[in-house]
């Protein structure tokens, strides 16, 4: 499958990829596998009601303790790369006929926690017999 591309705009943000992955699926059934290629980064579904992404975000920013991080590279990424970690950078779903089986509300998000960026994503279907 090619390879799927989003460009982000700010330093943190959520962006709703759910139209992107299914323009790329093929029409048929099977096991739909995400993965972000970085560590800054991360994938997760969520409801998307007005002002949901920004309710994300603060608590994401809330959950990460003011610490001296030393990573050796730029200590002021290490609150990125630990929620990467702890929000995950891979997802599998289900696909019947093509199309993503998700719940009423659930739409497929990337999780941007250093940008503005480019961000890769790998994407692979396994077909069901």
């Amino acid at each position: 499958m090619p390879p799927l591309t989003v460009a982000t705009h700010r330093k943190r943000e959520i962006l709703d990829i759910t139209k992107q992955v299914e323009s790329l699926l093929p029409d048929a059934t099977g096991i739909c596998c995400l993965n972000v290629l970085h560590t800054t980064a991360a994938l997760t579904t969520a409801d998307l009601d007005p002002g949901t992404d920004l309710d994300m975000l603060d608590a994401f920013e809330a959950m990460m303790p003011k610490l001296r991080y030393r990573h050796p590279h730029n200590p002021a990424h290490v609150p990125d790369h630990i929620l990467s970690s702890l929000i995950g950078t891979a997802l599998t779903l289900p696909v019947e006929s093509g199309a993503l089986v998700l719940g009423a509300w659930q739409r497929i998000i990337l999780v941007e926690l250093d940008g503005p960026r480019q961000r890769n994503l790998t994407m692979h279907f396994l077909k069901s017999n």
